[in-house]
């Protein structure tokens, strides 16, 4: 089934849910969730009004019940514990995947979580304030410690009973890992391999030395793209003395990739990055208070534009025509700003730009500015002396002018994003509107200045 699909199934199966709940058809409305996919069924239980939201969820068998939990939206996850019974609840956070519950809590208030906390077992309390203590979006942070490991000297035959007696308990089954008795990750081995292996072969004859991990305080980013690079199902999460904690998963990381993405996306934006998936569900005061900061900023920079026009006033006194063009040139060099920082800021988070090294690409990028303000300056030129109806010197200040900014905006545009990553800054905070906001400010000094050079030297 496609994403399409799955959505328009999900907004059916909502639809005809509330209308079951409203008309107080509980049977029929269990006989319409049992065939649903668990993510389906979060999402339709999801876009119910929240009066229903409990009710819905109190219909889902109870095996059913953790995995739609865990594929709620934050919000609606808060909403059910504040609407369920204290046991219904108890018996949720509980049962949760260890991730999946650290998420949670990080979305609830600190009294909720310490009440929480308490009231689980020991043995999940203890897994719980394990990954609590480590740093925020790092591997540590994102892990479940629900995985299968195996010694060296287990036979094929006994490492496959392993699993089958384990295999429910834990994340996945298809990475299997093997460590010492010090619990030191020693070796991998798939499924596949194990499943394929003679049942009188050892463990230690049979998996992969080579083992490809990531340590406790790697950013969430790295393990991205570790699993991306080797095409994993999980990597290993081990800590600073080589031993096993845990595992990332795929599903995790493809939740880090959106919430990378989208955080990129509203730095390009110039939008304060907050709690960005409740972003169209935020009131007005909070989605102002995000866009209000940066705007803030960039009106403040382009004053400098104003202040840069009052000071040359006498050359547009002199030749009023100039004017005209100063929205051309400064639209034209944030464009190709924005080309240009759009472009690096994705290599930096794609890697791409590791060959080519960042004065390379600088380079690569003020040549690039220089020809495409050649190119248009040979439409700019003819069409400028046409506007201003014969003046060609101020055709010929806005033909170079343009060619000027254009290869600096491009510059600019490489330059900012890369020191920003070299200064461990977010290179996406050197965006769009902020490359364009120094462009134009630039942009009309140069402008005017060649103007005023050239009619000095025509006078």
């Amino acid at each position: 089934m496609s994403e399409t699909n799955g959505v328009v199934l999900a907004e059916m199966v909502a639809q005809q849910l509330q209308t079951l709940l409203e008309a107080g058809n509980y049977d029929g409305a269990k006989l319409l969730l049992k065939p649903v996919q668990e993510v389906d069924a979060a999402e339709a239980i999801g876009s119910l009004p929240r009066t229903l939201q409990a009710l819905a969820f109190r219909l889902l068998p109870k095996n059913e019940a953790i995995e739609v939990y865990e594929y709620l939206d934050p919000a609606v996850q808060q909403t059910l514990l504040d609407r369920l019974r204290s046991g219904e609840v108890l018996e949720l956070v509980e049962e949760m995947s260890p991730d999946d519950r650290v998420r949670l809590f990080d979305e609830l208030p600190a009294k909720v979580v310490r009440r929480l906390l308490a009231e689980l077992s020991p043995a999940e309390r203890r897994v719980t304030a394990q990954l609590l203590g480590y740093e925020a979006e790092t591997a540590g942070r994102l892990m479940t410690t629900e995985y299968i490991d195996l010694k060296e000297f287990h036979s094929a035959s006994q490492a496959l009973d392993i699993v089958r007696r384990r295999a429910r308990d834990t994340e996945t089954v298809y990475s299997l890992y093997v460590t010492d008795g010090s619990r030191h990750l020693t070796g991998i081995l798939s499924l596949r391999d194990l499943v394929t292996a003679e049942p009188e072969a050892r463990i230690g004859d049979v998996m992969t030395r080579e083992v490809v991990s990531v340590a406790t305080d790697t950013d969430q980013e790295e393990v991205a793209r570790a699993i991306q690079r080797y095409d994993f199902l999980a990597v290993p999460v081990v800590d600073r003395e080589q031993r096993l904690v845990g595992i990332v998963t795929v599903d995790d990381v493809i939740d880090v990739i959106e919430q990378e993405a989208t955080r990129d996306l509203y730095a390009a934006g110039a939008v304060q990055a907050g709690d960005e998936d409740d972003y169209f569900q935020s009131n007005l005061f909070t989605v102002a208070r995000r866009r209000v900061v940066w705007l803030l900023v960039l009106l403040l920079a382009n004053s400098g534009t104003a202040a840069v026009i009052a000071s040359m006033d006498g050359v547009l006194k002199q030749v009023v025509v100039l004017a005209a063009f100063i929205p051309l040139l400064i639209g034209t060099g944030g464009n190709v700003g924005a080309q240009s920082s759009t472009v690096v800021i994705r290599g930096l988070s794609t890697q791409r730009m590791a060959g080519l090294g960042p004065a390379m690409a600088i380079v690569r990028e003020a040549v690039a500015g220089a020809l495409l303000g050649l190119l248009m300056m040979l439409v700019v030129v003819p069409w400028a002396g046409y506007v201003s109806q014969g003046n060609w010197l101020v055709a010929w200040a806005a033909g170079l002018a343009l060619v000027a900014i254009t290869t600096l905006a491009a510059t600019a545009g490489a330059a900012l994003p890369l020191l920003f990553d070299r200064l461990g800054l977010d290179p996406a905070l050197m965006s769009a509107p902020f490359i364009a906001t120094a462009t134009d400010v630039v942009g009309v000094f140069i402008y005017l200045n060649i103007a005023s050079a050239l009619l000095n030297r025509v006078a």
